[in-house]
């Protein structure tokens, strides 16, 4: 994307059940892009988790937050010049939104300095883009997508996990999060959608939040 976008490296986030791994695979194929995608289907403490958030949250959170620093670092650390443009499915800061919504006060306190001591050596995402849906939309792509582990997460878990999300994203001034109302789009498998989706990850935004809403024919 670098001869058509200003970004060389663009993180894809969202909710659980956003579909930003289906974007950002798309976008990086689309695009010859590199691609890194978050790798947890082998995390032997997620299925736990959501049978016991109480007991597993900590190992959990400790867990995450190894792999995806020793994934970035490894992957953001290796050029590529056939392939200069970076696209992922995540950003760390993901860890401390998730150890914040899953941990109690004095585990959050530990991990959150582990978590800075690990961060700063990590580069800044050129643009972090937020894919926002409602709670409703994100329950229908959980049960389509068929995770077991996953099918028993209720509407308040999400809830809390999109709040924390949005008070981070206050505390981050210096970077350009761009918010995409996706409710109205299916950038899967329309494709006026993600050429739709494609188009705003071309434009030139500010640092701080952009809103944007997403929809048929067009934006807001």
């Amino acid at each position: 994307m670098n001869n058509e976008s200003p970004y060389n490296f663009i993180v894809i986030e969202g909710n659980i059940g956003a579909g930003k791994t289906t974007l950002a695979t798309k976008l990086a194929e689309d695009q010859n892009a590199r691609l890194i995608l978050e790798q947890f289907a082998d995390n032997p403490f997620l299925p736990k988790f959501y049978e016991d958030p109480e007991k597993h949250a900590f190992p959990l959170e400790l867990s995450f937050l190894a792999e995806r620093y020793h994934q970035l670092k490894k992957e953001l650390s290796t050029q590529d010049i056939f392939k200069p443009t970076i696209i992922t499915d995540y950003y760390f800061v993901k860890s401390l939104i998730f150890a914040k919504s899953n941990l109690k006060e004095d585990e959050f306190g530990l991990y959150t300095k582990l978590f800075h001591i690990i961060n700063d050596s990590l580069p800044k995402p050129d643009l972090f883009v937020y894919l926002f849906h409602d709670i409703e939309r994100l329950q229908q792509n959980i049960r389509k997508r068929g995770r077991a582990y996953e099918q028993k997460i209720a509407d308040s878990y999400l809830i809390k996990i999109q709040a924390a999300y949005f008070d981070f994203f206050k505390q981050l001034p210096e970077l350009r999060i761009l918010v995409i109302d996706v409710n109205e789009v299916d950038y899967v498998t329309n494709t006026e959608d993600y050429e739709l989706m494609k188009n705003l990850l071309k434009k030139p935004y500010n640092q701080g939040i952009t809103h944007i809403k997403a929809t048929k024919g067009g934006n807001k």
